[in-house]
């Protein structure tokens, strides 16, 4: 469970990050083997270049590393479930997942003294578990009930702590300090509650269980978004990611302040 959820954080992140490649007409999947023919010095007075990166040389190797993990199991795995399994199906797995992401969404909106906000995401969990069959369909919406994506980085950012240097993370992309930290109590706070629950212990079989609602969480997050590393034809791609998670961020945790 605990690399489920981070797997979804990563996927949102991930998912505002193919605005890099939107436009892209050419497959230019060989650009991790080619290195950029600037010097990002060059456009300093460009935005994109003012995040705080002091550890840029493990950030890069980690993007690439991030890179071959993505094209030699990660994908092919997804496009195996993707051949074998009907979209209706996938569509009623994303919703298990997403109604699980309901947890951290209630207990970060708590930590943030949000009470409406709390009651209504406490209220979508119950409507979707139950009504909506574990989270299959989402009734809950049309009842009025807005979902509120949380998690406890920005939780710390509402409190006023800021991002800290960016970070890349293994497997899970673009973070900061501030985030892994978050991504550290989200997870933690999740499987508690899952272990404390224990909803196989009685199978026989839980940890096989365990392992298998986690890879397919896994392989359902990646599923959802379409970000592919190094197709978007430019050779900024990583300073171009790296704002795009900082600005997104940045966003979602103050959305009064504009730049």
């Amino acid at each position: 469970m605990i690399v489920m959820r981070a797997l979804v954080i990563v996927t949102v992140i991930l998912l505002l990050a193919l605005l890099v490649s939107g436009c892209a007409t050419t497959n230019s999947s060989t650009l991790a083997e080619v290195p950029a023919m600037h010097s990002i010095a060059e456009f300093k007075d460009q935005r994109f270049a003012d995040v705080s990166d002091p550890w840029e040389g493990f950030n890069r190797n980690m993007y690439r590393f991030n890179y071959y993990f993505d094209k030699y199991i990660f994908i092919p795995v997804v496009t195996g479930y993707e051949f074998v399994t009907p979209t209706f199906v996938q569509k009623r797995i994303s919703g298990v997942y997403s109604n699980l992401g309901e947890v951290t969404n209630f207990t970060n909106s708590l930590f943030q003294l949000k009470g409406t906000e709390s009651v209504t995401t406490l209220g979508r969990f119950v409507t979707n578990s139950t009504i909506g069959l574990a989270g299959m369909f989402d009734p809950a919406t049309s009842f009025g009930l807005e979902r509120h994506d949380q998690d406890f980085g920005k939780t710390l950012g509402y409190w006023g702590a800021g991002s800290g240097h960016y970070l890349v993370l293994p497997v899970f992309g673009p973070s900061s300090l501030r985030d892994a930290g978050g991504l550290a109590v989200d997870s933690a706070i999740k499987y508690g509650i899952y272990t404390a629950i224990d909803p196989f212990g009685s199978s026989g079989n839980s940890l096989a269980i365990d392992a298998g609602i986690t890879v397919l969480g896994g392989v359902d997050a990646r599923h959802q978004q379409s970000f592919r590393y190094f197709e978007s034809g430019n050779p900024f791609e990583y300073y171009l990611v790296r704002f795009i998670h900082h600005e997104k961020r940045s966003i979602e945790i103050n959305p009064q302040v504009t730049k």
